[in-house]
């Protein structure tokens, strides 16, 4: 990084915090012919994120996929399998993302080192500032549950509240969430009413969502300390249901309801 570059406080240079518009030939030349709706911006494929990875490529229409997916979720929740999301024992994406009730704007940093494009300009780890969330700070300290949810799904906003409840019972966790898109001042209303006491991270571009394997909102993804991803649970939980998850997390067994070896 140049002596003379300016990064913004999420780690990129302001000039590339908001990305132009691609042309149909640019489009078409990253095989891309897809027309987003409207008023959304299209998948830009720039250097920086991991293969496969989209900053733009998460879907609009979860909640139709919500409806699929929960007829038949419940069976996955009881036995503590996921079907979706990230591996047990691989790590966990790093990122810095804007807390939703503050005022800085700016796409999420998922840079694991210097330099890395659309990615960030620095490392989100090196990230510690009041008003972004960022996930190192929070699994150098504790265990991780992290819950993704979009506002508009009636399902993953409850969920929320079942999170606040289970909070409460285990201090020695970190609880945090990642709103994916939507709009940010009815995010900071829907906060301020439900009370929600922690740290919810806002996914401008759903580049998260992504990186998570999003599929199903709710979704929420259990991090050991250090890191390394411990399971992920779809759909809608009650308080006793979480409260295992959370227990079994601390305890380090593989899944609820197994031993600790």
């Amino acid at each position: 990084m140049t002596e003379d570059r300016q990064d913004g406080p999420l780690g990129f240079d302001p000039e590339d915090d908001e990305p132009a518009r691609p042309s149909a030939a640019q489009r078409l030349a990253a095989n891309d012919e897809t027309e987003a709706p409207e008023g959304v911006r299209p998948p830009l494929r720039r250097s920086g994120l991991p293969s496969g990875v989209s900053r733009y490529g998460w879907f609009l229409g979860v909640v139709l996929v919500l409806v699929l997916a929960l007829v038949t979720i419940n069976s996955f929740n009881t036995e503590g399998v996921s079907s979706r999301g990230l591996e047990p024992g691989t790590p966990a994406p790093s990122f810095a993302a804007p807390l939703a009730s503050s005022d800085l704007e700016g796409d999420v940093n998922v840079a694991t080192k210097a330099d890395q494009g659309s990615a960030g300009d620095v490392p989100a780890c090196s990230i510690r500032r009041p008003d972004v969330l960022t996930l190192c700070a929070l699994t150098d300290e504790a265990p991780v549950v992290l819950a993704f949810f979009a506002t508009r799904g009636g399902s993953c906003v409850d969920e929320l509240d079942v999170v606040q409840a289970v909070a409460r019972r285990h201090p020695d966790v970190r609880f945090a969430a990642i709103s994916i898109r939507g709009d940010r001042d009815g995010l900071r209303e829907l906060i301020e009413r439900r009370g929600w006491d922690f740290p919810i991270g806002y996914d401008n571009d759903g580049v998260l969502a992504n990186l998570y394997g999003v599929a199903v909102c709710p979704q929420i993804a259990y991090i050991k300390r250090g890191g390394e991803t411990f399971d992920t649970t779809l759909g809608k939980l009650g308080v006793a249901e979480l409260d295992r998850y959370v227990n079994a997390l601390k305890d380090g067994r593989r899944r609820v309801g197994e031993t600790t070896p």
